[in-house]
């Protein structure tokens, strides 16, 4: 058995080496190599099954399946297609029992060479030692699980005598062949990268227009190559193996070898510029030389590349000479007949940003900045050939591609002919004095914060639309709403921020022709062109803008990891050509906006000339509170407060307006536009004053012993500087007992400083003051500070007294109310008693005391002190 394998082994190697051969003759024609591969592996495969070691009758053991699995790694599918179809019709020639097997066998083996070349495409396996050495033994593995199961049990305890040699030879072979191959395969590949790049070479050096030089360290020429098309040097002939000082005068040789001697002992390319020949036959060459990575026989060598560089060296000297006679201030530009560059100064390079080499040769289009039509030039050019010069701003653009303004003056120079010959034009960089003219301007017409237009500009704009009546446009008037808060939380630079931030997200919303201002503070002033010649639709697009300005600037604005809120409300007016100056146009966007602002933050609303109408009458209001309170016709009335049995136990001092022309005027007429114009501490301060004054005098009259009396203590009063002061003032003034007054003080009033409230409130009431919480119920105070609180009595607001007897919810909050003041050891009264019901009703859930019209209503002192002194409420 061993002769035989090891003649298989023969064969295989001697297949390999002409598989190889036929790659190497094969390269060139590689349709044909296919055949031909497959064809020597399938010849292989056949001559190893012609010298077979039959194991069994029929059955084979040969080396086949190695040959078609390499043919199915090197071949491919086409090749080992034809390698395993020659194999396998021998074997079914040659017959016998295991003929079948010898066929799966074969396949099996193509299909594993195919599987193991596919893995080696995609990169997961290489063709190595340590991966071909598995496959290959799954391969024979396979081969001989198939014939073992051809064989009968006697003829399998015979296997171990030729499955070990069989193995030792054939693995190795297998491995062997594969390598061989593949090591041929590498060479061809490696060979055609080689004449590949020489042929790149080739072509790379015949396009040059330089001379190329190989010299070694020694300074001897190894190789020139040179195109056709290069330029000529007077060494360029036979001039290979020759040295330096053989090529060249000694002077010029001893440079170029240094400068050999320095490109090899030195990285980078290096450069050398020398002179050759005399007179008018003067060249000036430039030569670049670079060490080669691979050094040749011969020892370090360097390339060189040789230019002529005469011409260039001379435009350049021209150009240097042209620059120093055309240096001045001002830029200079010099163009032929046809605009054609031809000198420009140092100036014009610095204004431009161009070289002199850049723009010589080209025309001055080459500066345009586009933004300039074919009407202008042509009607510039005009002028310069009738009058021979022209001069004016024109918009140019540097290299650097950034438009700026210059002035431009071009003359034209004329021959003897009188036929133009050359152009000359100076320029002079206008920019900086552009930018001082709009930097002016825009102190002038843009805020410094947000860079918006500000009131000035929005004027002048609102001004222009009023010229052009049929045009619909619409203002709308932005405040941003609890802005104050974040100035005062975060300081001024973060509300610049937010402003800024603001400014942007308007600006990104407006359309072309639209405009946005910022008229001071937190207000910006958004103007909308182009609006539908319907007033409706006019209305409805200005309105949907709206929505989408506040839904904008509801959006959180970034501070650091802070996000801050900052909503806004409109206001909005069409304008419709109206004859309004540009200062009522605003007026009225942003009386709409106050509007806005009333009903809620956050909202939206249209002018109407209501609004204007109701302003006015707001202001005549507050001039004519402003002048009722100097005139003294502001006093205070008095509204009993009961008991259960009916008894007037004290009084709520209320203010009353004794108008001259409109009669008594209860605080609904006049509280709202006094507390807007900040009247109404004078207001609270008289009724104060004049029910202090009033109780001292009642203290006289024996019916008003245990009399308290009521004052109620405006919302912004109590936080005031000096309050505390003001009041003790006020008592020791009038002469009043403090012990008989009763300060009322609102739940809501409490939440602005719970405990700045506390100190002044136990402040007065270490003089004997009582206090009483107002509307209770309404409001959000803490449990915790009510406790804290130094009250002594709980008021029931009359919305819930009003709700009686039939709203469950108004039974079980007064329920809740009357025990917490029983558990506090409060007084309780109820406020706004109308009917029996509710006094009976109140009456049962533990409330005695009560105030209201079903009792009595505000009556001035004198009435009062009837009531008091009448024995039904004595």
């Amino acid at each position: 058995m061993l002769n035989i394998v090891i003649q298989q082994a023969v064969v295989l190697l001697a297949m390999g080496w002409l598989l190889t051969l036929n790659a190497r003759k094969g390269r060139h024609h590689p349709r044909l190599a296919i055949v031909t591969t497959g064809f020597w592996f399938g010849l292989a495969a056949i001559v190893c099954m012609l010298l077979p070691f039959t194991v069994a009758p029929g059955v084979l053991l040969d080396a086949r399946s190695g040959v078609i699995f390499v043919a199915g790694v090197f071949g491919g599918p086409l090749s080992g297609a034809l390698a395993a179809l020659m194999a396998a019709l021998c074997r079914l020639w040659i017959g016998g029992a295991g003929a079948f097997s010898g066929v799966l066998n074969i396949g099996f083996a193509l299909v594993l060479g195919l599987a193991f070349r596919h893995g080696v495409g995609r990169g997961w396996l290489r063709i190595n030692l340590w991966h071909l050495l598995p496959a290959v033994l799954v391969l024979h593995a396979a081969s001989l699980l198939l014939i073992a199961a051809l064989m009968t049990p006697v003829q399998r305890e015979l296997m171990p005598e030729y499955i070990w040699p069989y193995l030792a030879v054939v693995v190795p072979l297998t491995l062997i062949l594969t390598l061989i191959l593949h090591d041929a395969e590498q060479r061809q590949r490696e060979q055609a990268l080689l004449e590949h790049s020489e042929a790149r070479l080739r072509a790379i050096t015949g396009a040059l227009p330089d001379l190329m030089f190989v010299m070694n360290e020694q300074g001897r020429c190894l190789e020139v190559m040179a195109s056709s098309s290069a330029q000529p040097y007077p060494v360029a002939n036979n001039v290979i193996g020759k040295l330096l000082p053989q090529l060249f005068e000694p002077a010029l040789a001893r440079r170029f070898q240094d400068f050999i001697r320095r490109t090899l002992t030195q990285q980078g390319c290096q450069r050398l510029v020398y002179e050759l020949g005399e007179g008018d036959d003067r060249r000036v060459f430039e030569s670049r030389a670079q060490a080669m990575e691979a050094p040749l026989n011969e020892g370090p060598a360097a390339v060189v590349l040789t230019r002529d560089i005469t011409q260039r060296e001379r435009n350049e000297t021209e150009l240097r000479i042209a620059a120093v006679a055309f240096d001045s201030f001002e830029g200079m530009m010099i163009t032929d007949a046809q605009t054609r560059i031809l000198r420009v100064n140092r100036a014009f390079t610095e204004i431009t940003g161009y070289g002199v080499e850049e723009v010589i040769g080209n025309t001055p289009a080459m500066l345009g900045s586009g933004q300039h039509d074919g009407a202008f030039y042509r009607q510039m050019w005009r002028h310069i050939h009738d009058h021979g010069h022209w001069q004016g701003e024109i918009l140019n653009r540097r290299k650097s591609g950034h438009v700026y303004p210059q002035w431009l003056s071009i003359s034209a120079v004329r021959d003897v002919q009188g036929e133009v010959s050359h152009y000359v034009a100076s320029i002079n960089d206008i920019s900086q004095r552009k930018k001082d003219a709009e930097r002016i301007n825009h102190l002038a017409f843009y805020d410094g914060v947000t860079g918006l237009p500000n009131r000035r500009f929005l004027y002048q704009r609102l001004a222009e639309l009023i010229d052009v009546p049929r045009d619909l446009s619409g203002l709308i008037f932005i405040d941003l709403d609890k802005f104050k808060h974040i100035n005062d939380l975060w300081g001024l630079s973060v509300g610049d921020q937010v402003l800024q931030q603001a400014a942007l997200r308007l600006s990104n919303l407006m359309h072309p022709g639209d405009l946005v201002a910022r008229l001071g503070g937190d207000e910006f002033v958004v103007l909308s062109t182009g609006l539908p010649a319907d007033k409706r639709q006019a209305a409805a697009h200005l309105e949907q803008l709206g929505y989408t300005l506040l839904s904008a600037l509801e959006q959180p604005y970034a501070h650091e990891e802070h996000a801050l809120r900052c909503g806004a409300s409109l206001g909005m007016v069409l304008l419709e050509g109206q004859h309004a100056s540009p200062d009522e146009q605003v007026q009225q966007a942003e009386l709409a906006m106050y509007q806005a602002k009333s009903e809620g933050k956050g909202k939206l609303c249209f002018f109407d000339r209501g609004m204007q109408e109701r302003v006015a009458r707001r202001l005549r209001l507050e001039e004519d509170i402003q002048r009722g309170l100097d005139a003294g016709e502001f006093v205070a009335w008095y509204q009993p407060q009961f008991d259960h049995r009916g008894r007037i136990i004290g009084a709520e001092a209320l203010a009353r307006w004794l108008h001259p022309e409109q009669g008594t005027l209860a605080p609904g007429a006049f509280i709202d536009v006094a507390e807007g114009s900040g009247l109404m501490n004078r207001i609270d301060h008289m009724v104060l004053q004049s029910a202090c004054r009033q109780m001292a005098r009642w203290a006289q009259l024996s019916e008003f012993g245990s009399f308290t009396l009521s004052v109620n203590i405006g919302a912004s009063r109590l936080y005031q500087a000096g309050f505390v002061e003001e009041v003790l003032q006020v008592f020791t003034q009038t002469g009043v007992d403090p012990g008989c007054i009763k300060l009322e003080i609102t739940e809501s009033m409490l939440l602005d400083d719970m405990p700045g409230a506390i100190d002044r409130m136990q402040a007065l009431k270490a003089h004997g003051v009582r206090f009483a919480i107002d509307d209770f119920g309404t409001g959000y105070s803490s449990l915790l500070y009510l406790q804290r609180l130094p009250l002594d009595q709980l008021k029931i607001d009359q919305s819930f007294v009003q709700a009686l007897p039939h709203d469950d919810n108004s039974l079980g909050i007064i329920k809740a109310i009357i025990g917490m003041a029983q558990s506090l050891g409060l007084e309780v009264i109820a406020e706004g008693v109308e009917t029996d019901a509710q006094r009976t009703q109140l009456y049962q859930l533990g409330c005695h005391r009560y105030q209201g019209y079903l009792l009595s209503r505000p009556e001035p002192a004198e009435r009062l002190q009837a009531l008091m002194q009448s024995p039904r409420y004595g």
